[in-house]
């Protein structure tokens, strides 16, 4: 059976087990280290990882896990996060642009629907063990990647940072003593070209170099019909290189590099549809249209759906995504219990956006934009003991980020019919709020500090127990400070004090451009410690058949919101609403995890249950006298379900695989949620809150102009925004020996698909954003040897309409839905070189 699909079967809960050997370098690279191959000597079917920090078969780690190799990936075109996700029914990938991206797990992991600095992610994205903080510094091709390791469940007794939902482990290809390199080309329909190289050898007897280059380019998939020109393009380099200095066989110290840019024309909504509020008929999208088409006669909206990828953006697009570093890892085994490890890095981030945040070819806003800068500083060292029936790891961790964001926000001509009422005749005047601007200054500091240790006790030969701990200490200090001007007045005065004498006087102009953009200044900051622990208990209940049982407690840190947050009356930010409470997780899982057939078959199972107090989520707080959206805690969130994995390979011509996974997860407590759009921008007239989650008074029906709007609303035991109840993915790849321009290899063909049932992409359930499901199938066909492979392949094979993500409220609660439509079909051609 080929390597790649082994591997990638393999993607379920496993169990805690010590292997017999002895202990390898705990982080050492599995296609490099003789532990590991020495761990997998005699039985060809193990799959090594070293996701525990320790070398074992991936039927042995007591955690859910995936694996996918890099003939896995290369094979599937999986050479982004965003492509990985479709082979791993449990994993969620959400992106407006590369900044605003964010990666779920079962559900959960980071709020949906909000930019926000101030907040941390629920899933941990590493790349050759360092951490990165921020989604956006991971979404570019993959530059010479070894494997992708998934852990499903809260992460932080083995790894650096603390992770509630899970972490992504990417391992890159190491330098080489034995001089070795690979070249591939993909060409493709849209335009699409790609080109992967790297080479590695020796420099010196005990110093080895590895440099690796990728390049992707694509036409973009969705056709302006203001510019006339397409967007949604893909435009990525990176170049990355390693040098590893082996001195003996005891000490290795591998010095590393990487430089990767992003620069599409790019990100851009269609028109999606069009539902009803509770604003009156003249302040929603049909009506707009209209009255702002006396201004621009000339212009007819691409509202013919977003399955004819069109739009009619008419602000300037950019999604820079700039990002790179450094680090040092060295490793010494003191002996043949103890290793010692460290790992030094420096990362940043450089991002450059452009955006049309009205998603309308009318100069609503004309500059949306948050250009952001961010450094970022780990280190963490480990110290890894085999004893005689024990092993355990213990580490100290440090993480030091600074991001300064330097935004702007900008209303254009339209902006006055499209955000004042109507029923003011500064409406009909497109001066008021042109050039309208907001200038922000946004920072942050954040240190985390951490010491962890797990241990994992042999009881019996059969019984394993694992304990685990960690202590954590945050800090964080913000800033946001946005400066709001205007264009001048008509001189219209009108007293804005009701306090007889007041020289609070001001213009109608300032007042209305006020009314839409004001000044706001805070300064958050917090600190607090936490501490996370677990437990997972394992019993070998015969040969390749393990059962296992977990407990964690974990926390996900507390953050502070960073976007702009409610005011009072007086206009001042309101200082409840700065930070946003830890989230405090519990979470088991048991599952059983077995072999059988001669180890040609496969089976694994899981169940979880996760509960969440304090959920970081997306609010509009009507009770606070606003709705403006930003960040606060939802009382408790369930994630419960089940997860399967059958791999068969009756043959070594013939091998197959099945994943799926039925996930509840819902909110079970949030009574103070935000309203959904048809439920949105009414008067609040008669509504009378009475306590955090309770108010007198009767609101409009759903999707009814003209009606009351509560100020929040109860989801109490719906869904949370993201997650489909039902996914799966499934394939098979059939080969058969033969010989071409006389070199044997094998013909084959392969085939991948992936399943999604419905889901909610609405911070809270919409009747207008349900995403319907559906299912994506791929195929590839070709010949190959051991230096040679050339296939042909199709993505989307069927033609299958889907969308990536709906919005719904823009520009005020108009109505007006967008959409981002998914990648229509793709096909081309790929051929691989290796020597």
């Amino acid at each position: 059976m080929l390597p790649f699909v082994r591997v990638a079967l393999l993607s379920s809960a496993a169990l805690l087990a010590v292997p017999a050997h002895a202990a390898p370098d705990p982080l050492a690279d599995p296609a490099t280290d003789p532990a590991v191959a020495d761990a997998a000597e005699g039985d060809g079917n193990a799959i090594v990882v070293t996701a525990r920090r320790r070398v074992e078969d991936v039927q042995e780690v007591p955690v859910a896990i995936s694996v996918l190799s890099a003939e896995k990936i290369d094979a599937t075109g999986a050479f982004n996060i965003q492509r990985v996700t479709q082979l791993q029914p449990t994993v969620q990938f959400y992106s407006q642009n590369p900044r605003n991206t964010f990666i779920n797990i079962r559900g959960i992991g980071a709020p949906f629907g909000l930019t926000n600095d101030g907040f941390e992610q629920g899933v941990g994205i590493y790349i050759d063990d360092v951490y990165y903080n921020r989604i956006a510094s991971a979404t570019l091709d993959f530059v010479d990647v070894d494997s992708i390791v998934t852990l499903r469940g809260p992460q932080g007794t083995l790894y650096g940072k603390n992770t509630t939902a899970g972490a992504i482990n990417i391992t890159t290809r190491a330098p080489s003593f034995e001089l070795e390199g690979k070249a591939e080309v993909s060409l493709g329909n849209i335009g699409f070209k790609q080109g992967k190289a790297s080479i590695s050898g020796p420099l010196s007897e005990n110093l080895a170099a590895r440099i690796s280059v990728t390049g992707t380019h694509r036409r973009g998939t969705v056709f302006n019909t203001t510019t006339n020109s397409y967007i949604q393009s893909q435009d990525n380099v990176g170049v990355r290189g390693a040098l590893l200095w082996k001195p003996n066989s005891d000490i290795a110290v591998t010095l590393s590099g990487d430089w990767n840019l992003q620069d599409p024309i790019c990100c851009a909504f269609s028109y999606g549809g069009y539902g009803k509020t509770q604003r009156s008929l003249a302040r929603q999208y049909p009506a707009l249209v209209t009255a702002a088409q006396v201004l621009f006669p000339n212009f007819t909206p691409a509202n013919a759906g977003p399955f004819t990828y069109t739009t009619d953006t008419d602000a300037a697009l950019s999604a820079r995504n700039e990002h790179g570093g450094l680090s040092l890892r060295a490793v010494w085994d003191a002996d043949d219990s103890n290793t010692l490890t460290s790992i030094t890095a420096w990362r940043y981030w450089d991002w450059g956006p452009a955006n049309d945040r009205d998603y309308t070819g009318f100069p609503v806003y004309t500059k949306v934009n948050n250009p952001t800068k961010q450094n970022q500083y780990t280190q963490e060292f480990r110290f890894n003991h085999q004893g005689n029936g024990f092993d355990f790891v213990a580490g100290l961790f440090g993480f030091h980020q600074q991001i300064r964001t330097s935004g702007i926000q900008q209303t254009g001509r339209a902006a006055s019919k499209w955000l004042l009422n109507p029923s003011d005749a500064l409406s009909n005047n497109p001066d008021v709020l042109n050039n309208v601007v907001a200038i922000n200054d946004i920072r942050l500091d954040n240190t985390s500090l951490a010491a962890y240790a797990k241990l994992n006790w042999e009881v019996t030969d059969r019984f394993v127990v694992s304990p685990g701990i960690r202590v954590n200490y945050d800090k964080k200090d913000g800033l946001y400070d946005s400066v709001v001007t205007g264009t001048a007045s008509d001189g219209t005065r009108q007293v804005v004090s009701a306090v007889p004498g007041s020289p609070y006087y001001t213009d109608r102009w300032t007042a209305a451009q006020r009314g839409i953009q004001a000044s706001q200044y805070y300064a958050p900051k917090l600190s607090a410690w936490n501490l996370s622990y677990d437990l997972n208990l394992r019993y070998e209940v015969a040969d390749d058949v393990n059962l296992y049982a977990t407990y964690a407690r974990s926390f996900k840190t507390a953050g502070i919101n960073l976007n702009g947050v409610p005011a009072d009356s007086t206009g001042a930010a309101i200082p409840s609403t700065f930070t946003i409470k830890p989230e405090k997780v519990d979470h088991f899982e048991s599952g059983i995890k077995t072999q059988f057939w001669d180890r040609r078959a496969t089976f694994n199972i899981s169940g979880f249950w996760t509960e969440i107090e304090n959920f970081q989520a997306s609010v509009s707080n009507g009770q606070l006298g606003t709705v403006r959206g930003y960040l606060a805690n939802a009382d408790k969130v369930r994630s419960r379900g089940v997860e399967a994995d059958l791999s068969v390979r009756p043959s070594d011509r013939f091998s197959a695989y099945v994943s799926g996974a039925y996930t509840d997860a819902s909110f079970t407590k949030f009574c103070d949620a935000p309203p959904p759009p048809e439920l949105a921008g009414g008067s609040s007239t008669g509504i009378v809150v009475t306590g955090k989650c309770s108010y007198t008074g009767k609101i409009g029906a759903a999707g009814q102009p003209g009606s009351v709007s509560p100020p929040f609303v109860d989801v109490s035991g719906a869904v949370l925004p993201g997650v489909s109840k039902w996914a799966a993915s499934w394939g098979a790849e059939y080969n058969l020996p033969s010989a071409l321009f006389d070199q044997d290899g094998q013909f084959y063909l392969g085939y991948d698909a992936s399943y999604r049932s419905r889901w909610s992409s609405n911070p809270s359930p919409s009747i207008y954003t349900w995403v319907d499901g559906y299912a994506l199938h791929n195929f590839r066909a070709g010949f190959r040897t051991d230096k040679f492979d050339a296939f042909v392949w199709v993505r989307n094979a069927f033609k299958k309409d889907y969308i990536d993500l709906y919005l719904s409220g823009t520009g005020g609660n108009t109505g007006l839905i967008a959409a981002y439509a998914g990648d229509p079909q793709t096909w081309g051609g790929t051929i691989k070189f290796a020597f």
